[in-house]
Formats: C-alpha cells, structure tokens, sequence
C-alpha cells in the first residue's frame, strides 16, 4: 500500500507549480482528479493554443520543449511537454464550472473529495464562487490549498504574476547572473515553480496529519513569493543584520573557490568548489604541483579569493587538457567537488541514473512509448513508480461520473451533449 492510499484530491490548478504538487501527492498514492473544462483552452497548461500547426511547433520547439518527433498530433494538448513533466498519476475529467449545473457537479466532487488544490488569479475564483467558506460548507473538513503568487491577504493579493515576475520581486535576478551584466541578461530559470510543487505536496500532508488529530480541515495559503524568499536566506539575513546588499557573483561562491571551467572538447565544462586548505591541497597534487602554486599570491584561502580572476586562468589551463567527466573523477577521488556540464542528452545518459533506473518505460495513447523521469526518492518499505503516465484530457470522465458520482448513463450522455464531457476541445476553441 503506498503512503496516501485511501486520499483523493482534486487539482485545479494550472502551469506547473500547484499540479507539480499534485502529482508529488499522486507519487505517494493519492487518487488525484485534475478538474479541466474543453470549453476554454487555457494558456500554458495543455500548450500556448489547442490546434497549434506542425511549423508553429518546429518554430517555437527551442522555447517549449519538443512535441514527439516535433509533430502537433491528432490532439496536441495530450502531447505537450510540460504538461507532460507534471501529469503523472492522476486523472482528468472535465466539467464547464462556469455554468451552474458544472459548478454543482465540482461540488459533489468535493463532498466525496480530502483536498482541493487551486493556484487561479484570486479574482477568477472568486467570480466561480470557490471559495474556502463554501467548500467548508460542501465538506465540513476539507482542506482547501491556495497557491497564489503573493498570498491571500496584503496588497498585492490580485495582482497577477508567473515565477519570472516572482522571482524578480524575490531579488532573484539581482542574485544571479555575471557580474558585468544587468539583471536583462538573465535567462528565465523558474526555480520557484518547483520550490512551490514541493511546498504543495509538504503543506497538504501536514494539513492532512493534523486533520487525523483533530478531525478539522483547513484553509491553506502559500505564497509563491514567501516561499522563495526562504530559499535565499544568506542574502536576506545579510540584509537584515548587516545591512548588506548582496550583487551578482556569477558562478562563484561567498568564500570558497569556485567556478565553470572550460574542458576537452567542444563545448564541455565542469563545476570546480575548493572549499578547504586540505581540498586546495589536494587539487594542486592532482595538476602535479605546477610552480604558480607556490605564488605567495596563492599562499592561503583569503589571498587565493583576493586573485581569484588570476587563478581561474590557471585552473582552466589544466581542466581544458582533460575531458569534464575525468575531470570530475580525479577530483572526487581526491575528496574535491567537482561535476561536469550536461546537456540533457548527457543527463539522461549518464551512467549513475541510468543505475539507479530512475526513468521508466511507459505507453501513452498520444505519445507512443518512451522513457518518463520517475519518482523522485525512493522508499525502503514501499514501491513508488510511475503507475500511469501523464493524463489526457477527460481520460477518466466515465469513471469520475459514473462510478464516483452516481451519474445515470443518461445524465452522462446529457452532460456530454450540453459540453460539460469530453476528450476533445469545443469547435469554437482555438
């Protein structure tokens, strides 16, 4: 039995952050129902538009990650890649909760529900009229998570904003970066979308174990913003005791050396700390103890960091007469950190995942067979894997209707025919 058998959730959220968090859930054994509609196509969750052309996709491949063999497919929205990243182990169906009648069905759901998850625009929930007061009336105990960009309260609680503008308004981007460059030179990362999936997952079950205790649900509110702020504690707390603004240090560390440094071959680099005498030590026995190691310039940690520039020449001197892989094997046998730059060719081939067999081969209707990342860590007493690969749209809409929620098959054909059920996008939907 896997850790949250027995809970269903419902994810109504959209991009990545809230259903990355979801599928963390659905990992551990949760039943998790995505609630979509085919009625409107929202931006970035199942793509940038439902019936994108084949050259749209070639075009716009190097912004969006690859289609399958680059091809929109009978039904792109099942096809395509970030979606696919966050869509593991759940379920979909689909309802119009604009309507009525949709927004009663979304409520019998959560009478039978533990969880609901939701990062929508305040304002966009609050015209559905989903709210935590009227699901608390649905089911006393619910636990209700809303992951906004800045919180349910203050005076930034309608203003929209996707990690990039987070981010920004975190100090992200002034933390980031080289250091003769502006913050404009920054390519988009997004770390705080992944900070705020696990936060997801990590508040839900918290709120789950207390409603054990106590037989009380909750309303959760998780601020993107906050929670990344508290991934940058040095350059906050330096801040807030020293008065101290931390800038741009490029690859470098505060007080180690550190930095890329080219290697063998083309376009191949590795990651290089020395955070000790004894690893600095080591390090020059691994180069064979060339004479400028003996500079006086060199001589101890503070003079080494004072002429780091200097020594960056010295140190990618060597590291470029060998490839970034044995680079990263003589310095770790030595007791030195050090890692090779992969692309993602390199990543998925690696020899070490590759072991630990953390991709997993998987068959999905509108993608064919490949290998899926897997579940993130692994548990000595309870096998987690991939046990359905990423959800198509309305794919589980008989089993949610008929089996969960009571509906006649008669209802059911209703509801398909008023645009409530579906595997495809309305007609009308671009």
């Amino acid at each position: 039995m896997l850790p949250l058998t027995g809970v269903r959730v419902i994810d109504f959220g959209l991009m990545l952050a809230v259903p990355g968090g979801a599928m963390l859930l659905g990992d551990m054994g949760a039943e998790v129902i995505k609630v979509e509609t085919i009625q409107r196509f929202l931006t970035w969750n199942r793509g940038w538009m439902a019936h994108p052309s084949k050259e749209m996709v070639q075009n716009f491949l190097p912004y969006i990650g690859g289609f399958p063999n680059r091809e929109p497919g009978e039904r792109p929205w099942n096809r395509y890649p970030i979606f696919q990243s966050h869509s593991k182990n759940k379920l979909s169906m689909t309802v119009d909760v604009t309507k009525p009648e949709g927004l009663d069905i979304f409520k019998r759901l959560v009478k039978i529900s533990d969880v609901v998850v939701e990062n929508n625009s305040r304002d966009s929930m609050l015209k559905l009229g989903i709210t935590y007061d009227m699901l608390k009336e649905v089911k006393e105990d619910i636990i209700y998570l809303r992951g906004s960009a800045f919180g349910d309260t203050g005076p930034y609680r309608d203003r929209r904003a996707m990690a990039m503008q987070v981010e920004a308004l975190a100090g992200h981007d002034n933390l980031r970066g080289y250091p003769d460059i502006d913050p404009s030179g920054n390519t988009p990362v997004v770390p705080c979308d992944a900070a705020q999936a696990w936060q997801t997952a990590f508040a839900v079950i918290v709120a789950l174990h207390y409603r054990k205790q106590t037989g009380k649900g909750q309303f959760i509110d998780l601020s993107m913003l906050e929670n990344f702020v508290n991934l940058m504690p040095q350059a906050v707390m330096d801040y807030t005791m020293n008065e101290r603004i931390q800038r741009t240090m490029g690859n470098r560390d505060s007080s180690a050396i550190q930095g890329c440094y080219r290697c063998k071959g083309e376009d191949r680099w590795v990651n290089i700390t020395i955070a000790s005498e004894e690893e600095w030590q080591a390090f020059c026995r691994m180069m064979g103890n060339p004479a400028w190691t003996q500079d006086e310039k060199f001589s101890t940690p503070s003079n080494r960091y004072r002429n780091h520039d200097e020594l960056d020449k010295h140190i990618e001197d060597w590291t470029s007469q060998h490839d970034n892989y044995a680079v990263m094997h003589m310095l770790q046998d030595q007791g030195v950190a050090a890692g090779p730059v992969l692309n993602s060719k390199d990543a998925f081939n690696d020899a070490h995942i590759r072991e630990r067999d953390f991709f997993e081969r998987i068959t999905h209707k509108d993608c064919g067979t490949y290998l899926h990342p897997g579940v993130m860590f692994k548990m000595s007493k309870t096998k987690l894997s991939v046990r359905r690969g990423p959800v198509r749209l309305g794919e589980d809409n008989e089993y949610v209707y008929r089996e969960l929620l009571g509906f006649s098959k008669e209802e059911y054909e209703k509801l398909k025919k008023e645009g409530h059920i579906g595997m495809d996008y309305a007609p009308h939907v671009a």
